[in-house]
């Protein structure tokens, strides 16, 4: 929560800074697509780390101190580059813990991935989702920016020192060290069969989901003059359902499969994210707006779980793979949408139902028959 608590309130800074440097969409765009290839840098080497870790209770600890450090300097510079890649710098810390902390979930409770990948997403939803943006919308009211995020920062620095003997008692889920071959294994197993098709259900649900989040702030304000903390408020909300969902949504497809849940809930968010782009009311958009997040949100631990059945070993590393295409390379939704956005800010949601829809019609290609949790097996040395 505390992490994800500060990663959080870039939605609603984004516009914020764009705002005091005389910027737009296409800038807060910008601002938000580094943030998430920042995070895509630090998802990989986190994974390998983990899975090589005997203490990932010491890698966990590292990334407080990483998070309070970087977005603390973004506060102490001026200039749009600066700012944007010290915040992107930030968020690397946070993106650092992921990997981790899940890798040690799943390993410890193979038979409940997506339940229990739903239950970690809880604490990053209450802060991410919820305090973050809450928070930051509140502050916005009586600061700038710069002072908003330094008051925001000080969770981390705390938690820092009171993680330190939690740290300690997080023993060794690894063990084994994994090889050369073991990574060139698992690449190779992603990029043959249903392997491709499966990157592209989570880059283009990621698309969706992103391009939703990064202009709803900014067309809440924008179009109709809600205060930062209102716009706060509504996106906390739709935000929250999600949360609350995806442990209950992680249980059940892990008792009766991935596919139809996810299949569903992307073409009932694009349904949804097609309202909110062709309304022009306020009424109407949050009424779209607010399923289309959430139902986006809460499958989100399904799609992890479904991408560790399919890789079936390394779990740490696999979530750092898919970490990255899902906050790296889907953080583009949010640049595509700033660009898009610069004609009207609905066409961004109407963009969010297109990939949405997208995902869905290749979904129902899978099969989602991925075999038991030992089922990947990385090539020999010797092919005979």
């Amino acid at each position: 929560m505390v992490n994800d608590w500060v990663a959080g309130t870039i939605w609603l800074l984004a516009p914020a800074i764009a705002a005091s440097m005389g910027l737009g969409p296409t800038e807060v765009g910008l601002i938000l697509t580094i943030n998430g290839l920042g995070a895509a840098l630090a998802y990989i080497p986190a994974g390998i780390f983990a899975d090589r870790s005997t203490h990932p209770g010491y890698l966990m600890l590292l990334s407080f101190w990483w998070v309070a450090i970087g977005y603390f300097s973004a506060t102490l510079v001026s200039g749009f580059w600066a700012i944007t890649l010290l915040l992107a710098f930030g968020v690397m810390g946070d993106a650092f813990w992921h990997p981790v902390a899940t890798g040690v979930l799943v390993k410890e409770m193979p038979k409940r991935r997506a339940q229990v990948l739903g239950i970690h997403a809880v604490g990053g939803g209450i802060g991410a989702e919820v305090l973050g943006p809450l928070a930051t919308g509140f502050l916005l009211g009586f600061f700038d920016w710069q002072t908003s995020l330094q008051i925001l920062v000080i969770p981390a620095f705390l938690m820092g020192i009171l993680f330190i003997p939690i740290a300690t008692r997080i023993g060794a889920t690894a063990g084994n060290k994994i090889s050369a071959i073991d990574l060139n294994g698992l690449v190779r197993h992603w990029l043959t069969g249903p392997g491709k098709l499966l990157i592209l259900v989570m880059v283009l649900y990621n698309l969706s989901l992103i391009a939703i989040l990064s202009m709803t702030p900014l067309y809440l304000q924008s179009e109709h003059g809600l205060t930062p903390f209102n716009a706060g408020l509504i996106f906390a909300t739709m935000l929250l359902i999600g949360t609350i969902f995806q442990p209950f949504a992680g249980k059940y497809t892990d008792r009766r499969g991935r596919k139809p849940l996810i299949v569903i809930t992307l073409i009932m968010s694009s349904l949804f994210a097609t309202l909110a782009g062709l309304g022009s009311g306020l009424g109407w958009v949050v009424t779209g707006l607010l399923p289309a997040a959430a139902l986006l949100t809460s499958i989100r631990p399904v799609v992890l779980a479904a991408a560790v059945d399919y890789s079936g070993k390394s779990e740490a590393t696999t979530l750092g793979i898919v970490f990255t295409l899902l906050d790296g390379v889907g953080m583009l939704g949010a640049l595509f949408a700033g660009l898009i956005g610069e004609f009207s800010l609905n066409y961004a949601f109407l963009l969010a139902a297109g990939f949405a829809m997208a995902s869905a019609l290749i979904c129902m290609l899978l099969s989602f028959d991925f075999g038991t949790p030992s089922s990947f097996r990385p090539p020999s040395r010797n092919p005979s």
